[in-house]
Order: structure tokens, then sequence, then C-alpha cells
């Protein structure tokens, strides 16, 4: 748990008072998103969640492929209390989206929240990297992630034999979805953008050793730097880079068709 200044804990305490409420406005959920602190009662350094700013869910919102008159289907990984989803779902330069959300999460506390904050999507209490629980969830058009960052030892492996989590929720989501957007370390990013001047592509590192024992390709955004948001972290987050994965071509690379 972090000290929080006497500002930040009232603030917290009023976003937990309009939970609190039978009926939650849009304005309120803004609010909660960007006032509810999940440090104040859980170690969240430990377990390296950090909660996205509700401005880079918005920039972020920008890699969702969405379609006229389609809903589209996304499964939010490690989702903590839904702001990337909410931020999916929410107007845009397209007018209201239909989207067809479903939220997984592990802390049970996050869930109870994210509830409340988006009751329309399906939420599931659970570990993200279970296979048996994906799987039973099905197919979607996109998977979109801020999972916890850094190592952690978990039972489940795959290609990838490294144990650095954000690694691991990719490979995840490759078994169910079309492709996937995922805020990761910028060093777990095969290129160096956000916060500098001079933006390059890396040709050796722990990103290209994942993408030799996948066959998973991790690629570039629509050019959103996340430094932007950098003090809107409610606790020091490392510097971090949004990456994009066409799973269906890499589907296609491993199989070794045309």
């Amino acid at each position: 748990m972090s000290k929080l200044t006497k500002q930040q804990m009232k603030a917290h305490d009023t976003a937990i008072r309009l939970l609190n409420q039978d009926r939650i406005s849009n304005e309120e959920k803004l609010y909660i998103f960007q006032n509810y602190r999940a440090d104040a009662n859980h170690i969240t350094s430990k377990t390296g969640a950090f909660f996205t700013p509700l401005g880079l869910a918005r920039d972020f919102s920008l890699q969702i492929p969405y379609q006229r008159e389609k809903t589209i289907k996304i499964v939010d990984l490690c989702a903590g209390i839904g702001v990337l989803s909410y931020a999916a779902c929410a107007d845009n330069d397209w007018g209201k989206v239909n989207a067809d959300i479903t939220c997984v999460e592990l802390n049970p506390d996050y869930v109870a929240v994210g509830k409340k904050l988006l009751p329309n999507a399906t939420w599931i209490c659970g570990d993200a990297l279970d296979p048996a629980l994906l799987k039973s969830l099905g197919t979607f058009d996109i998977a979109i992630s801020n999972p916890p960052f850094g190592k952690v030892q978990n039972m489940y492996s795959d290609r990838y034999t490294s144990n650095l989590f954000e690694y691991m929720i990719i490979e995840a989501a490759s078994n169910i979805a079309k492709e996937g957007a995922f805020i990761i370390p910028q060093m777990s990013a095969p290129f160096v953008y956000s916060g500098t001047n001079y933006s390059r592509w890396l040709k050796e590192g722990r990103a290209r050793q994942f993408e030799e024992q996948t066959g998973i390709m991790l690629d570039f955004n629509v050019g959103i730097d996340t430094s932007y948001h950098k003090k809107d972290w409610h606790i020091p987050a490392p510097c971090c880079e949004i990456v994009c994965c066409d799973f269906q071509s890499e589907e296609l690379s491993i199989s070794g068709k045309p």
C-alpha cells in the first residue's frame, strides 16, 4: 500500500462513495477512474500492476479496429477496473460504438469495482494466463491489455520460455484473438519512441528473442507517445510503449502457408 496524501485519500474516499450509489453517471465514472486508488488497499508495486491513466486509455482506443454498424468483440486481459474497456466503448469519432467486451481480472476487488463501472461487460475473475479459462471465452476481434510488468512465476507456458508477464499475456492473447494491442515497458518493445526525439527500431534485445521464440511480431502503433501522460500515473511507472500484433499473420507464418 502507498502512503497517500490527504488530498489523494479524500478523492479516493469520494470515489468509493460514488461506487456505492445505485446508479453512477458518466461524469462520476470519469471521476472514479481518475481518483480510485488501488494502492490504497493493495501493494500494487509488488504485483507489477499499474492502472492506466484515463487520458492514455483514450489514446489507446485509437488502436481498436472499429467498423460501422458492426459489433466488435474485445477481450481485456488483466483488466483492472476496466479503464481500457471503458475508453474503447465510449463515444469517439465514430460515435457510439457497438462493442461486446469481456474483462478478465484476477483481483476480486477490482472486478467488483469494474462491474459497477462497466455493467454491460462480461467480467471474469480468474487468471488471464489459464488456457482452459481463455478457451472457454471463445474468440475475439482484438485483445487489449495493460498487464503487470516484469517477472512472475506462473504454471502456464507455451512457446515463450522466459517469465516476463507482458510477453506471456501477448502469447496467451494470440490463442483467442485476431489481433492485439498492449501497453508494455519500453525496454520490452522492439522500438524506442515515447519520450524521445530519436525514435528507432532495435535489432536485438528481449523483444527480438520473444519474436524468435513465438513467431509473434511486435509492431508499432498509430503514433501514440505514452510519455504525454507520464505525470498521470497514480504510482511511478516505467516508461512504456504500445505494441500491436496481427495474430492472423502470425498463424500463417508459423504454419508456412502463403
